[in-house]
Order: C-alpha cells, then structure tokens, then sequence
C-alpha cells in the first residue's frame, strides 16, 4: 500500500505511515543492485546527493527516497506529494517538480515549503543597490537585485551571491552546456553549505554564522547537520604531526646537503619560530645556540612591515667572505616538492598566482569601502599639488567617503566654483607625483631622499594620493621601478636592486669601476679612492681577492638604493596602507606589478570606438564620419591624437584600471564644434553634411581646447 500511494502521488499520508512498532530504519545505499533503486516519492533513480539530497533505502520495507523527497511536517507523517504552505493555494508538486519551477523549500522548523507565487523574497531598498556587484564566491559580476537565483547576506550589506553557489544544484535543465563557463568555474567553486555543513556554513565576508544561516534557511538553502567536509578526510591533518627538517637559506654550508640534520651540534636544524615551515642549519644563520631566535624571509618580511622587525647590524664573521647581510638579503632556494600546512598558508599570501585575479576585479573590490556619503574638495587647477594636499589633510576628509570635485580660481575675484571631474582631478594628480622631486629616475622611478619632504611627511601623502587614486577610479602611477615595487610586496629585504636604479651619476661611476677593476690592486685603489664615502656608508670590506668586488659592488647597491631611503621608504608605505591597499598589493602582486610599473597600452581606434556607448537616437552618418575620424587619427592623417580625444572626452590621459564612471557615451547634436563633458565622460559629436566638415570641426574645437587649458594652467595638461 505504501508504494503504491508513494507511485500515485497522492496525499494520504495515513496509508504511508510506519507502524511504532517497526522504526524507520534507513541507511545509505551501499554498492549493489539497491544503488539505482526508484525513488518511491519522485519515481526518479538519479542519485545526485547535492540535488536531491542523499539516498536512502529503509532496509525493512525496502523503500528507496531521496531525503529531500520526504516531507516532513508538525506530525511528523510522510506524503507522496508536496504543497504549498500559503493559506488557500492549491499547489501541489512533486520535488524534482518544485525545484524546476523555483519554489522554495526549507529545510528547518516544520519543512515548510512554498510555490513559485508565494515563496519568500528578501526585501531590499532601492538606494541600497549598485550597478553591478561580484558574486562573493565566484567572483562573477551579478545584478544586485534579490531573485530565486540571486541572494543577499543579511549581515554583509554588499555581500551578494548566487543561490547555486551557496548550494550547487548542477543540471542540464538549470546549467545548459555543461562546457559552459559558468559551469567550470562552479565546479571548482567551494560549494558552501554541502562541504560546510550547520558547524562551518557563515557568512563568505563577516563569518557571521547565527544571522546568516538563519536567513539562509528561510530562503531554502538545506544546511546538514554534519561536520565539515574538509574535517572528516581521513588523516587530513596528518603533515602537523611532522617536523620540517630542511635547510633554505640561500648558501648552506652543510656538505653533507640541506637535509642534513645532527642535534646538538652546529648542523642541527632550527625551524622558523613564527611558521616553522622553513628552516637553517645554526652554521648557516651564524647562530650561537639553538636558544636563539630565527625567522625565514618571509616570516621577517611581514614583521617588518608590522615594524616589529630590526635589521642586525653588519659586522664582518671571521675567516669568511659572507657577512650576516648575505642573511638578510638572502634568496629562497628551491624547495622539495614536500609543502606544510605553513608553507601552503604563506604561498597563498604571498604568490597571488596560485588564485590569479583580474586587477579592475581587485580595484573594485577596494571600492566598495567608498560611502555614498560625499566630501567636497576644492581644487585650484593652477596649484593641483598643494590644493590636492590641503584638501587631503583637511581634519573633516574622509578617504572612505565619495570624493566629490569643485574647481576654483584663486584669480577669480568673485570666487566662481564650478563642478570638476574626479577621475579628471586623480589623473592631474598622478602627474604631479611622477614628476615631483619624491622620485628619482627616468621612466621607471624610485623613491628620493628629500630631507625637506620628509620633514613635511610628503612621502605619506604620496602613498596616500596613490591609494586613493586606485580605490576611487582613477588612474595607477604606472612609473614604479621593479625594485620599489619588489620592495612594497615582498619587503626590502627579499628585494636585490640592479644598476639601473642607480639615478646618481657619481655612484654608478664608482660602481663601474668597482665591477671592472681587473686585479686586487684595482680594487684595493680604488676602496682607497673612496675611503671616507665607503666609510659613511658602511660598505668598507676587507679585499682579499677580486671576487670581493661582488660583493662590495652589492653592498653600494644595497645602500644607495634601499637603505639610504629607507625611511621615506617606510613613510610611503604607512601612506599606501590607506584603504587597504598595501594589503591588497601584497596578496595579489602579480595582478597589481603591471599597473604600477608600466604604462597603459596605447590607445587605438578600436579601444576608443569600444570604449564609447552611443546613444540610441545618434545620426548614422555622423557616427560613420566618427569612425572615419577615428581611422584617420590611427593612420597618422591629423595632428591630433587618440590621448587627446579621451583627454577632452574625459579629462584622463588613460583608462583608469577599473574603467570610467560612467561610461563614456557619444550623442550627435546640431552645432558647429563638437563639446566634451568631462563630469559624465560625454562627447558631444557635431552634426555635419560631410566629413570635411566634420573632421575640421573636430580638430579646431579639440586643439584649441588644450591649448587654452595649458596656457591658462601650465600644469593642468
């Protein structure tokens, strides 16, 4: 009887009912013949846990169901079908059925299940709402509106996620093509509630567990009430149980190899104190005992830049050419292939390519932090810098608030404001930096010693500047050297400069001779030519052979390239923190070295034709001669350029790394000349009878624009 009223879908629970006397005992199918045995409630064999719930056959009346298919309700009686809760809908379903249609199921308190008309939504405001927000776990860009398909945390006001994230049902009928995009990136996605289960399933931002799950629930996300996934694997934390017993300094002495381990004497190996995932032969470090302390590389590199870390100072060891500086400036050598816990922990920190993210992905991420609520900042275009700077040190500027900019004339006797470009204002801004005394070099810059900066705590408020360019839209420097770069990601320490840094012609001489002197006499002339300067900056050594010259070479290096800056150094990386910047540069170094270090690709006709949204009512033929223009200016056929253009458009010589707000759009008006709005990115394009026309039209208006703007404000363009 209770197959047949499971098979006819019918609602008489009472024939389903199982006697006291014999308790429902289920198990989990085990391999055999019972594996694909029919539902009794859905008449399905799929046996897809993370769909249907596990499998489950009652050993004495032989019943097979999905756990999800068992509806359970205040009496605890089982039914064949599935309705709506609402009061006076007649809908009722099977659960393959409901799950199609998007109802709602949820699986705490009586069961509760809902239709498709009258499923719980979640109510969100207006204003609350974005354009577009990342999925917080697989990182695709979503519309922020509440849907069946798309959820909000109810602790993390712009936390956003999709239902099938949170919850993986993977089908033909709900995915499509299984080769699609988004099913690859689902499949490697952490299925949250499945592998986290009622002790680990909370919020992906705050780690809020009682309001998120509560909330989760009420919106059908199935929670087991089990352990972790990643808690249950068999010896999962069996590498704890081992010690690391390997040598990784960059020059281990031991000959009998880096795994040569022998307590209580000098090749005894002594692990990192902070991760002990990395290790030295005492021989190797200089240490005394084993009581001494000892962090690796990148142990140290994170203490300093906590500011917990002193540098040892140099002292020469006896009857050897290596000094404790070769420790600190050390390399990590390859490593077995074998990885600890600590290992694993530091490599995801430090290598960013083990999760590569898009850079515009990450920079809008850190624009998130910025609130709605708005601060004015008043910009002279005459005096960007110290108008930027004043602004900035204001005790009421917030740089997690919306920045908003006004133009000002100190000239204008009648104080006339008018609203400006942001994007514009930190594309003008970055300018000043690069060619500001803070930084020394060509194209690829390091930092200066300006004492007079340095006083003032200009270094901050440039690291400063830059943090707040990146987070509020506008443009990266794009003009950091490799080795400043290596500096702020990895730390001083782990950064080895090269030649080219060296922007004081006197030091690259003494370097040069330094690396081409041929004999010990050479060398030793010359440490004599340079005494009192090799003395003030402690690089004096003992020559004893010409490879010395390696090293004192390095040593020069070392100095004038990151010692001798290391406290504008500091000061601008205190500035950088800013917004969590550093933070972000430090985890994700790859995705943020391009933008730093090299400038935007060139602009072509093709990017600024994408780049550009036209309006839907635009002349046909004017946008024609728009792309003509635009082919013309490719092939070399005006004086003016494609920079110009984005210029007038927009204010900015680039495109910013997170792209422009709003988006640049073009419309074609009846006018003479073609005017650039550079608050909304609009570019007003003239109406025309010919090209000619057009293309003069064009190049008057532009042209003349920068000029004046350049002759009014030198340093504006």
């Amino acid at each position: 009887m209770a197959c047949a009223a499971a098979r006819e879908g019918k609602s008489d629970t009472a024939s389903l009912e199982l006697l006291p006397s014999a308790p429902c005992k289920m198990s989990e199918n085990k391999p055999g013949g019972s594996q694909n045995s029919t539902c009794v409630f859905c008449r399905k064999n799929d046996d897809c846990p993370i769909k249907y719930g596990e499998k489950k056959t009652h050993e004495k009346w032989n019943l097979t169901v999905h756990y999800y298919c068992l509806k359970c309700s205040v009496c605890k009686k089982t039914g064949a079908s599935i309705g709506c809760v609402a009061p006076r809908c007649k809908r009722s379903y099977h659960f393959p059925c409901g799950l199609q249609r998007e109802c709602v199921f949820q699986f705490t308190g009586n069961f509760a299940s809902f239709c498709w008309k009258h499923r719980p939504v979640q109510i969100i405001t207006s204003n609350n709402c974005r354009d577009s927000l990342l999925c917080t776990i697989c990182l695709e860009f979503i519309e922020p509106i509440p849907t069946y398909s798309v959820l909000r945390s109810p602790c993390c006001k712009n936390a956003w996620f999709h239902r099938d994230c949170l919850q993986r049902v993977m089908d033909n009928t709900i995915f499509g093509n299984r080769n699609d995009i988004r099913y690859k990136r689902l499949r490697n996605t952490w299925v949250q509630a499945i592998n986290a289960g009622v002790f680990f399933f909370r919020c992906t931002i705050c780690n809020n567990s009682d309001i998120f799950q509560k909330e989760m629930l009420r919106m059908g996300i199935h929670i087991p009430e089990k352990d972790a996934s990643w808690e249950l694997e068999e010896n999962a934390y069996q590498e704890l149980l081992q010690h690391y017993e390997h040598c990784d300094v960059r020059r281990c002495r031991c000959k009998e190899g880096r795994d040569y381990n022998v307590p209580d004497s000098k090749w005894e190996i002594k692990r990192c104190q902070s991760c002990g995932s990395s290790g030295t032969h005492l021989a190797c470090s200089s240490l005394q005992s084993w009581e001494q302390n000892w962090e690796c590389l990148e142990c140290r590199s994170i203490l300093y830049s906590a500011g917990e870390f002193q540098k040892a100072k140099k002292h020469a060891l006896p009857n050897t050419n290596v000094g404790i500086n070769d420790c600190l400036l050390e390399e990590s050598s390859p490593k077995l292939s074998r990885q600890s816990p600590g290992d694993q922990r530091k490599d995801l920190l430090r290598q960013g390519s083990k999760f590569r993210r898009d850079i515009s992905t990450l920079i809008i991420e850190l624009g998130f932090q910025v609130k709605k609520k708005s601060k004015k900042v008043f910009i002279n275009k005459a005096n960007i810098w110290n108008s930027a700077l004043a602004g900035f040190r204001s005790q009421n500027f917030n740089p997690s608030y919306t920045i908003e900019i006004v133009y000002v004339n100190e000239k204008d006797h009648f104080g006339t404001e008018q609203p400006g470009s942001k994007q514009e204002f930190l594309s003008l801004l970055m300018q000043q930096l690069e060619n500001s005394p803070l930084f020394e070099g060509s194209l690829s810059k390091n930092l200066s010693l300006n004492s007079q900066a340095l006083k003032e705590n200009l270094y901050y408020e440039a690291g400063k500047m830059v943090a707040i360019s990146l987070v509020h839209g506008g443009p990266s420097p794009g003009f950091f050297s490799q080795t400043l770069f290596n500096c702020l990601a990895y730390g001083p320490e782990n950064t080895q400069p090269i030649l080219d840094d060296v922007s004081d012609f006197d030091v690259a001489q003494i370097m040069f001779r330094v690396n081409t002197a041929a004999t010990v006499a050479d060398l030793n002339s010359i440490v004599n030519d340079y005494y009192k300067y090799l003395e003030l900056i402690g690089c004096l050594r003992l020559i004893t052979s010409i490879s010395d010259k390696y090293m004192l070479a390095k040593d020069i290096l070392v100095y004038h390239v990151i010692k001798r800056v290391q406290a504008p150094f500091e000061s601008f990386k205190q500035g950088l923190k800013t917004l969590g910047v550093l933070e972000m540069i430090q985890t994700y170094p790859e995705a943020f070295f391009h933008i730093l270090c090299h400038k935007p690709e060139n602009l072509s006709a093709k990017i600024l034709s994408d780049l550009f949204t036209v309006h839907t009512l635009s002349d046909v033929q004017t946008l024609g001669f728009w792309n003509s223009y635009l082919q013309a200016l490719e092939d070399g056929k005006s004086t003016v350029t494609m920079e110009d253009i984005l210029i007038f458009a927009t204010g900015c010589k680039s495109i910013p790394p997170a792209g422009f707000k709003p988006t640049p759009s073009i419309e074609c008006l009846h006018m003479d000349f073609p005017v650039g709005n550079k608050c909304n990115n609009c570019l007003a394009l003239p109406i025309t009878s010919t090209y000619k026309e057009f293309q003069e039209s064009m190049d008057i208006a532009i042209k003349n624009t920068l000029r004046l703007e350049k002759e009014e404000n030198p340093h504006f363009i």
